[in-house]
Protein backbone atom coordinates (compact mmCIF):
# COMPACT_ATOMS: atom_id res chain seq x y z
CA UNK A 1 0.00 0.00 0.00
CA UNK A 2 1.60 3.28 -0.79
CA UNK A 3 0.19 6.81 0.91
CA UNK A 4 0.36 10.11 -1.22
CA UNK A 5 -0.27 13.12 1.50
CA UNK A 6 -0.78 16.48 -0.34
CA UNK A 7 -0.86 19.06 1.86
CA UNK A 8 0.58 23.02 2.97
CA UNK A 9 1.93 21.34 6.06
CA UNK A 10 4.32 18.75 5.19
CA UNK A 11 6.10 18.62 8.64
CA UNK A 12 2.89 17.44 10.26
CA UNK A 13 3.64 14.41 9.38
CA UNK A 14 6.94 13.87 10.95
CA UNK A 15 5.33 13.10 14.09
CA UNK A 16 1.81 11.09 13.73
CA UNK A 17 3.41 8.48 10.77
CA UNK A 18 6.73 7.29 13.50
CA UNK A 19 5.36 5.77 16.00
CA UNK A 20 3.07 2.43 16.40
CA UNK A 21 1.21 0.43 14.53
CA UNK A 22 2.15 2.67 10.69
CA UNK A 23 6.01 2.89 11.56
CA UNK A 24 6.15 -0.93 12.36
CA UNK A 25 3.86 -1.42 8.58
CA UNK A 26 6.18 0.99 6.98
CA UNK A 27 9.53 -0.62 8.50
CA UNK A 28 7.91 -4.01 7.43
CA UNK A 29 7.66 -2.61 4.04
CA UNK A 30 3.58 -3.20 4.06
CA UNK A 31 3.25 0.96 3.63
CA UNK A 32 4.73 3.50 1.69
CA UNK A 33 4.61 7.65 2.96
CA UNK A 34 5.25 10.11 0.67
CA UNK A 35 4.17 13.85 1.55
CA UNK A 36 4.18 16.12 -1.01
CA UNK A 37 4.23 20.04 -0.29
CA UNK A 38 1.66 21.61 -2.21
CA UNK A 39 3.33 24.83 -2.97
CA UNK A 40 5.47 22.94 -4.97
CA UNK A 41 3.01 23.28 -7.33
CA UNK A 42 2.17 27.00 -7.39
CA UNK A 43 3.92 29.22 -10.63
CA UNK A 44 4.21 32.46 -8.93
CA UNK A 45 6.69 33.82 -6.18
CA UNK A 46 4.78 34.10 -3.35
CA UNK A 47 3.73 30.30 -3.86
CA UNK A 48 -0.04 31.14 -3.73
CA UNK A 49 -2.63 28.15 -2.97
CA UNK A 50 -5.44 29.91 -2.47
CA UNK A 51 -8.13 32.89 -3.62
CA UNK A 52 -11.08 34.90 -2.53
CA UNK A 53 -14.44 32.74 -3.35
CA UNK A 54 -16.76 33.34 -6.41
CA UNK A 55 -19.71 35.26 -5.00
CA UNK A 56 -17.90 36.39 -2.38
CA UNK A 57 -18.40 35.75 1.71
CA UNK A 58 -15.95 34.99 4.11
CA UNK A 59 -12.39 32.94 3.99
CA UNK A 60 -9.99 31.85 1.41
CA UNK A 61 -10.81 28.67 -1.08
CA UNK A 62 -7.61 26.33 -2.42
CA UNK A 63 -6.96 26.59 -6.32
CA UNK A 64 -7.70 24.02 -7.99
CA UNK A 65 -4.52 24.11 -10.86
CA UNK A 66 -2.06 23.24 -8.25
CA UNK A 67 -3.91 20.53 -7.01
CA UNK A 68 -4.59 18.74 -10.48
CA UNK A 69 -0.88 19.26 -10.84
CA UNK A 70 0.48 17.47 -8.13
CA UNK A 71 -1.52 14.34 -8.44
CA UNK A 72 -0.33 13.84 -11.88
CA UNK A 73 2.76 14.78 -10.97
CA UNK A 74 2.16 12.02 -8.93
CA UNK A 75 0.47 9.39 -11.02
CA UNK A 76 2.97 10.36 -13.96
CA UNK A 77 -0.13 10.98 -16.32
CA UNK A 78 -2.71 13.81 -17.16
CA UNK A 79 -6.20 12.87 -15.64
CA UNK A 80 -7.90 15.05 -18.61
CA UNK A 81 -10.54 18.06 -18.21
CA UNK A 82 -13.85 18.03 -18.85
CA UNK A 83 -13.86 17.53 -22.94
CA UNK A 84 -12.61 13.68 -22.05
CA UNK A 85 -11.54 12.58 -18.61
CA UNK A 86 -8.34 9.98 -18.03
CA UNK A 87 -8.92 6.65 -16.30
CA UNK A 88 -6.99 6.71 -12.82
CA UNK A 89 -4.84 3.49 -12.49
CA UNK A 90 -6.82 0.38 -10.70
CA UNK A 91 -7.02 0.45 -7.37
CA UNK A 92 -6.29 3.77 -6.59
CA UNK A 93 -8.12 5.89 -4.99
CA UNK A 94 -7.81 10.07 -4.39
CA UNK A 95 -9.83 11.50 -1.16
CA UNK A 96 -10.29 14.83 -0.66
CA UNK A 97 -10.44 15.37 3.34
CA UNK A 98 -13.63 17.75 3.88
CA UNK A 99 -16.13 18.51 6.31
CA UNK A 100 -18.88 17.95 3.67
CA UNK A 101 -17.78 14.48 2.95
CA UNK A 102 -18.83 11.44 3.25
CA UNK A 103 -18.69 9.57 6.87
CA UNK A 104 -15.57 7.68 7.33
CA UNK A 105 -16.68 4.56 8.91
CA UNK A 106 -14.72 0.65 9.66
CA UNK A 107 -15.99 -0.26 6.19
CA UNK A 108 -15.31 2.57 3.92
CA UNK A 109 -11.80 1.51 5.86
CA UNK A 110 -12.62 -2.20 4.76
CA UNK A 111 -12.86 -0.85 0.79
CA UNK A 112 -9.78 1.35 1.30
CA UNK A 113 -7.57 -1.10 2.32
CA UNK A 114 -7.89 -3.65 -0.61
CA UNK A 115 -6.07 -0.57 -2.61
CA UNK A 116 -2.88 -0.60 -3.61
CA UNK A 117 -2.38 3.37 -3.89
CA UNK A 118 -4.75 6.19 -1.41
CA UNK A 119 -3.57 10.04 -2.78
CA UNK A 120 -5.03 12.07 0.56
CA UNK A 121 -6.00 15.73 -0.51
CA UNK A 122 -5.63 17.90 2.95
CA UNK A 123 -7.88 20.58 2.66
CA UNK A 124 -7.25 24.24 3.98
CA UNK A 125 -9.30 27.58 4.91
CA UNK A 126 -12.47 27.96 4.25
CA UNK A 127 -12.49 24.68 1.74
CA UNK A 128 -11.47 23.56 -1.32
CA UNK A 129 -12.45 24.51 -5.30
CA UNK A 130 -15.79 22.25 -5.99
CA UNK A 131 -14.02 21.33 -9.35
CA UNK A 132 -11.42 18.81 -6.69
CA UNK A 133 -14.60 17.15 -5.82
CA UNK A 134 -16.36 16.58 -8.39
CA UNK A 135 -13.21 16.03 -10.97
CA UNK A 136 -10.40 14.72 -9.36
CA UNK A 137 -11.42 13.13 -6.09
CA UNK A 138 -13.08 9.87 -6.04
CA UNK A 139 -13.97 9.73 -2.42
CA UNK A 140 -15.03 13.02 -0.46
CA UNK A 141 -14.48 11.59 3.06
CA UNK A 142 -15.29 13.39 6.58
CA UNK A 143 -13.94 11.89 10.14
CA UNK A 144 -17.08 13.35 11.70
CA UNK A 145 -19.67 16.04 12.31
CA UNK A 146 -17.02 18.67 13.28
CA UNK A 147 -15.29 21.45 11.82
CA UNK A 148 -11.16 21.14 12.10
CA UNK A 149 -8.37 23.63 10.28
CA UNK A 150 -7.55 21.59 8.05
CA UNK A 151 -7.34 17.94 6.76
CA UNK A 152 -3.99 16.79 7.86
CA UNK A 153 -5.61 14.75 11.07
CA UNK A 154 -8.03 13.26 9.25
CA UNK A 155 -5.61 12.31 6.55
CA UNK A 156 -3.20 10.88 9.79
CA UNK A 157 -6.57 9.10 11.34
CA UNK A 158 -7.70 7.09 8.06
CA UNK A 159 -3.83 5.96 7.02
CA UNK A 160 -3.79 4.33 11.09
CA UNK A 161 -7.56 2.49 10.77
CA UNK A 162 -6.71 1.27 6.84
CA UNK A 163 -3.04 0.34 7.56
CA UNK A 164 -3.73 -1.62 10.94
CA UNK A 165 -6.45 -3.79 8.15
CA UNK A 166 -3.59 -4.44 5.84
CA UNK A 167 -2.30 -8.49 6.24
CA UNK A 168 0.47 -8.61 8.57
CA UNK A 169 0.07 -5.33 9.97
CA UNK A 170 -1.00 -6.52 13.33
CA UNK A 171 0.66 -9.43 15.28
CA UNK A 172 -2.62 -10.98 15.84
CA UNK A 173 -5.11 -11.03 12.33
CA UNK A 174 -8.05 -11.70 14.66
CA UNK A 175 -7.78 -8.20 16.21
CA UNK A 176 -8.66 -6.71 13.28
CA UNK A 177 -12.23 -8.55 13.11
CA UNK A 178 -13.55 -9.07 16.81
CA UNK A 179 -13.63 -5.25 17.95
CA UNK A 180 -16.31 -2.37 17.55
CA UNK A 181 -17.97 -1.95 14.17
CA UNK A 182 -17.49 -5.52 13.80
CA UNK A 183 -21.11 -6.74 12.20
CA UNK A 184 -23.20 -9.67 13.59
CA UNK A 185 -25.34 -11.79 12.06
CA UNK A 186 -28.05 -11.32 14.41
CA UNK A 187 -28.27 -10.43 17.77
CA UNK A 188 -29.41 -12.85 19.23
CA UNK A 189 -25.94 -15.24 17.67
CA UNK A 190 -24.08 -12.86 18.27
CA UNK A 191 -21.85 -14.42 15.29
CA UNK A 192 -19.31 -11.48 14.16
CA UNK A 193 -18.09 -11.55 10.74
CA UNK A 194 -15.91 -9.22 8.41
CA UNK A 195 -18.38 -6.37 6.92
CA UNK A 196 -18.20 -7.68 2.91
CA UNK A 197 -19.60 -4.16 1.80
CA UNK A 198 -23.32 -5.09 1.49
CA UNK A 199 -25.87 -3.66 3.43
CA UNK A 200 -26.50 -5.40 6.44
CA UNK A 201 -29.73 -7.46 6.81
CA UNK A 202 -32.59 -5.86 8.98
CA UNK A 203 -31.59 -8.66 11.51
CA UNK A 204 -28.14 -7.62 11.28
CA UNK A 205 -26.18 -5.08 13.75
CA UNK A 206 -22.79 -3.41 13.93
CA UNK A 207 -21.65 -4.18 17.49
CA UNK A 208 -19.10 -1.99 19.92
CA UNK A 209 -16.52 -3.74 21.12
CA UNK A 210 -17.46 -5.72 24.32
CA UNK A 211 -15.74 -4.73 27.66
CA UNK A 212 -11.97 -5.79 28.64
CA UNK A 213 -10.37 -6.28 32.11
CA UNK A 214 -7.03 -7.36 32.75
CA UNK A 215 -4.96 -7.81 36.26
CA UNK A 216 -5.21 -7.12 38.95
CA UNK A 217 -9.01 -8.97 39.45
CA UNK A 218 -9.80 -6.99 42.18
CA UNK A 219 -8.87 -2.81 42.04
CA UNK A 220 -10.14 -1.00 44.91
CA UNK A 221 -13.11 -3.16 45.35
CA UNK A 222 -13.85 -3.54 42.06
CA UNK A 223 -14.05 -6.81 40.82
CA UNK A 224 -13.47 -8.24 37.50
CA UNK A 225 -16.98 -10.41 36.40
CA UNK A 226 -16.41 -13.88 37.48
CA UNK A 227 -17.25 -15.34 34.23
CA UNK A 228 -14.45 -13.70 32.98
CA UNK A 229 -11.95 -15.99 35.23
CA UNK A 230 -14.42 -19.34 35.34
CA UNK A 231 -12.85 -20.71 32.70
CA UNK A 232 -15.74 -21.66 30.42
CA UNK A 233 -15.54 -20.07 27.33
CA UNK A 234 -18.42 -20.99 25.94
CA UNK A 235 -20.28 -18.57 29.10
CA UNK A 236 -17.23 -16.04 28.76
CA UNK A 237 -18.37 -15.66 24.67
CA UNK A 238 -21.90 -15.71 25.86
CA UNK A 239 -21.53 -12.81 28.47
CA UNK A 240 -19.25 -11.22 25.56
CA UNK A 241 -21.75 -10.95 23.24
CA UNK A 242 -24.48 -9.63 25.51
CA UNK A 243 -22.09 -7.15 26.92
CA UNK A 244 -21.12 -5.65 23.23
CA UNK A 245 -24.90 -5.46 22.47
CA UNK A 246 -25.64 -3.93 25.58
CA UNK A 247 -22.81 -1.25 25.59
CA UNK A 248 -23.77 -0.71 21.92
CA UNK A 249 -27.30 -0.02 23.22
CA UNK A 250 -26.33 2.58 25.56
CA UNK A 251 -23.53 4.38 23.67
CA UNK A 252 -24.30 3.72 19.87
CA UNK A 253 -27.94 2.69 19.46
CA UNK A 254 -28.26 3.92 15.94
CA UNK A 255 -25.66 1.06 14.95
CA UNK A 256 -28.56 -1.44 15.84
CA UNK A 257 -31.73 -2.56 13.90
CA UNK A 258 -34.92 -0.73 14.26
CA UNK A 259 -36.70 -3.28 17.02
Amino acid sequence: MRFDLITIFPEFFDGPLGHGIIRRAHEAGLVQMHIQDLREFTKDRHRTVDDRPFGGGEGMVLKPEPLFEAIESLLGCSVGGASQKTPLPEKTSIILLSAAGKPFTQETARRLSQQERIILICGRYEGVDERVAEHLATDEISIGDFVLSGGELPAALIIDAVTRLLPGALGNEASSVNESFSQCESLESGEWRVPSGEPKSRSGAVLLDFPHYTRPADFRGWQVPEVLIGGNHAEVAKWRRQQAVAKTRRNRPDLLPSE
